[in-house]
């Protein structure tokens, strides 16, 4: 994995072995959360934000304008009863599950091509064309349904008495991938109490410098 961050390569280590002591950061998360330590694939690591006060947004997110469609601006409720939520919430999920709830899911709908510049650390990958209920391979979807969000099958009948709580993402605003998930989860009966989309995916989490992992 590789730790996007501006530290240099010792200061990155610290960062990656041991949590950095709230006073030695001059940006934190908010003022008494400095970082969050998180799992991904079965390692610790931290997330927090980018100390270069004279950072830039990373590239592959400055761009302002894309063909709509298919990229247009969502609206900020994408469907009844599922909370929308920013970076906060988002974090607050990745504790829990870090703290060892295994009821909830944070989940990268994007391809694995995206997925590779740079994810959130502590979320799974499940591309948003596997899951795609009603066009992705109905045993595909079935296996992700039992294994990654806790969907049972009983005599052909989805049960979601144990499905997990799942929070998903993507690029952005603009980006209809985790949309298209959450709209295909909903139409076979996933509690939408149990669906949250992080709408601004990972064109915010770039531009408020947060910590993202590279797969090598």
């Amino acid at each position: 994995m590789k730790f996007r961050m501006l530290f240099s390569a010792s200061a990155l280590l610290t960062a990656l072995i041991t949590p950095i002591a709230a006073q030695a950061l001059e940006v934190n998360i908010t003022a008494d959360m400095p970082q969050v330590e998180v799992t991904h694939n079965g390692q610790k690591t931290v997330i927090m934000r980018n100390q270069d006060q004279g950072n830039t947004i990373n590239p592959e997110f400055a761009k302002t304008s894309r063909h709509c469609p298919p990229y247009c601006v969502l609206p900020s409720v994408i469907a009844p009863g599922v909370q929308t939520i920013a970076e906060l919430e988002v974090l607050d999920y990745l504790k829990k599950i870090n703290d060892g709830d295994t009821s909830i899911v944070v989940i990268d709908s994007r391809t694995p091509d995206w997925v590779a510049k740079g994810t959130i650390p502590g979320s799974i990958n499940i591309p948003w064309d596997q899951l795609n209920i009603g066009h992705s391979n109905p045993f595909d979807v079935e296996d992700l349904l039992k294994n990654q969000l806790g969907v049972e099958n009983s005599e052909g009948f989805f049960m979601f008495d144990k499905a997990k709580t799942v929070v998903m993402f993507c690029n952005g605003a603009w980006c209809g991938q985790s949309p298209t998930n959450i709209k295909g989860l909903l139409k076979i009966g996933y509690p939408a109490d149990k669906i949250k989309w992080y709408r601004g995916g990972m064109q915010d989490w770039e531009m408020f410098g947060f910590s993202t992992i590279k797969s090598d």
